[in-house]
């Protein structure tokens, strides 16, 4: 069906009903308050102790945040100049603590050093005796000559390698220790070099070492052997070889010998004080064949042959 119009009247002759008017807009609510005044309000209700207190921690952090500021401001400002935090600020603790132990090291550095010049210039103490250890046939005197150390000489002035091989230049020293006993002694400790072997010369009997070194002159002492060899000496090689043998021999054995020839290194005899002879040969497995002459020295014979020490034989 269709609607019916403004102008049309009802089935009934009236009109029909007006429509309803659309409302008008309403006014918008009222807004809240402003914090302005929340706060102002808040304030008059908190009292003055609260609100000075609040204050007061509004001053502080408003206070710390202008000392962070100036100290970040501080620390780029450092970093532009290639400081470090720590070198450019106040020392701590452990700073102070060590700036003392480096006073202190100073101090005791500069007292032992004025300590040591004190003993090293002045004879405070000095060489007032000269104290000789280690001497057998050597004379002290010949040793003190030899030191050349001047009496009141400071102990610190004291060159005691020095001295050592001034009295290690006499013949019959085999090597010398020179120590500073303080207050005001210089101990010399000599070790003397031992005869072994000896060998008659024009001018008169000479004394070999264990090394081949001739270092007097002199009567041959008693039990030691002579030496048959045509130029003794350290370096000669029958000399050394000779030498093995008498020092690879034992006492009992040593002491009956009294002559060794070495004409060469591989043919070594030794000749006994009652007129016995040794057949040693070369100095290969020496000490194996002083084992054996030793035993076989206790059986009668007149010559002995070790030269092969698998099979000694008595003659």
């Amino acid at each position: 069906m269709s609607e019916p119009r403004g102008d049309e009247q009802t089935a009934d002759g009236t009109e029909p009903p007006e429509a309803p008017e659309a409302p008008e807009p309403t006014a918008p609510a009222a807004e809240p308050a402003e914090p302005e005044a929340s706060q102002q309000a808040a304030e008059d209700v908190e009292g003055p102790r609260r609100r000075a207190r609040r204050e007061r921690e509004a001053r502080r952090e408003a206070q710390a945040r202008a000392t962070a500021i100036e100290e970040a401001r501080r620390e780029a400002k450092r970093r532009a100049l290639g400081l470090s935090t720590q070198q450019s600020g106040a020392p701590g603790r452990g700073a102070v603590r060590g700036l003392k132990v480096l006073a202190w090291s100073v101090a005791i550095a500069v007292l032992v050093v004025g300590l040591g010049l004190v003993l090293y210039f002045t004879p405070i103490m000095s060489a007032r005796s000269i104290e000789v250890t280690g001497l057998g046939v050597l004379p002290q005197e010949d040793v003190v000559a030899a030191a050349a150390v001047a009496p009141g000489t400071p102990l610190l002035q004291v060159d005691t390698d020095a001295v050592a091989g001034r009295v290690a230049s006499i013949r019959r020293v085999a090597s010398a220790r020179v120590q500073r006993q303080y207050p005001s002694t210089l101990r010399i400790t000599v070790v003397e070099r031992v005869p072994v072997v000896v060998k008659d010369y024009p001018d008169g009997v000479h004394l070999f070492d264990e090394d081949g070194v001739d270092f007097a002159t002199g009567p041959p002492p008693p039990g030691v052997p002579y030496l048959d060899t045509e130029n003794p000496g350290p370096n000669d090689p029958a000399t050394k070889a000779a030498l093995k043998v008498m020092t690879s021999l034992r006492p009992e054995v040593a002491g009956q010998v009294g002559r060794i020839s070495a004409p060469s290194v591989a043919s070594i005899t030794l000749t006994l004080v009652d007129g016995r002879t040794v057949v040693w040969g070369t100095t290969d497995r020496t000490e194996e064949k002083a084992l054996k002459l030793a035993a076989l020295l206790t059986q009668p014979g007149q010559t002995y042959d070790v030269s092969s020490p698998d099979l000694p034989t008595v003659k």
